[in-house]
């Protein structure tokens, strides 16, 4: 169970940014994974260099920002509004990303260094578990609990949420939507980099992680209803706890127990399961 936590954990870091773009921009930005993947190099390098966990944490999420921002400004603006060309742009630009991490850190996996504080396990119910895994856990509360708060109870989150009830509107009041669009692209990018930093350390970096990772997140958005931060919660807890459970009793049917649930609510409930219906 705790395996499944945690591994849900990492993937409401990554569905959330996704959720959260698609909700506003209403794009389905299929870069997300290789944003993750960037994320986890940058910061496997800087822990390496520096052995500071928060400080690869924090060039990693920025470093992957900085790119979503040119993204967002020189590519995805000049095609706003039009989804095809969008889809297609970010699918470009995932393979872009994906092939030049490949470049420049090579083929062999990666894996997080982690500090020697955060290396060793604890006694729970007289067996041993990584506290790592528990500090992802509670990192992804922390992170959490801030969007909740974020998107509730400021000025910034009723603009976001008014933005994905009726762009035009927010627009006509006087609120410059294109910089709410490029800051929203751009928290979602840093997003993905924070759980590929923090991910890298529980699943290590690869040539072709950033696809399964996404399509991780596709699950999980799907379930819990797209542009719904509640949703990618419990989504990303569902898949995660499955995706245990299921690893350890029925491995070869893992795969198909991850995707059924996903084409059970597809069936009952399209929107997801706090998506919105109208």
């Amino acid at each position: 169970m705790l395996n499944g936590l945690s591994f849900g954990a990492l993937l409401f870091l990554v569905s959330s940014g996704f959720t959260l773009v698609f909700g506003l921009m209403r794009i389905v930005n299929l870069a997300h994974g290789a944003f993750y993947l960037l994320g986890g190099y940058v910061g496997v390098v800087t822990m390496r260099a520096t052995g500071n966990l928060l400080l690869a944490i924090v060039v990693g999420a920025v470093a992957v920002a900085v790119l979503g921002l040119g993204v967002e400004r020189i590519l995805l603006r000049r095609i706003r509004g039009q989804e095809l060309p969008e889809v297609l742009l970010t699918v470009g630009v995932s393979f872009v990303v994906a092939d030049m991490s490949l470049a420049i850190f090579g083929g062999d996996p990666h894996i997080l260094p982690l500090p020697g504080a955060i290396a060793g396990s604890v006694q729970l119910g007289g067996s041993s578990y990584p506290v790592y895994r528990l500090l992802i856990i509670v990192v992804t509360l922390i992170v959490g609990i801030g969007l909740y708060l974020m998107q509730r109870f400021t000025r910034t989150g009723a603009i976001v949420r008014a933005g994905v009830d009726d762009r035009e509107m927010v627009a006509a009041m006087g609120i410059n939507i294109q910089r709410v669009f490029t800051g929203m692209f751009v928290f979602g990018t840093g997003l993905a980099a924070l759980a590929g930093v923090i991910g890298s350390g529980l699943v290590s970096l690869r040539p072709g992680v950033e696809n399964e990772i996404l399509l991780y997140a596709l699950v999980v958005v799907i379930i819990g209803g797209l542009g719904s931060i509640k949703g990618a919660a419990v989504g990303a807890v569902l898949i995660g706890l499955i995706d245990a459970f299921s690893k350890a009793w029925i491995p070869d049917l893992s795969y198909f127990t991850i995707f059924a649930p996903m084409a059970l609510v597809l069936v009952l409930r399209p929107t997801g399961l706090f998506g919105r219906t109208a």
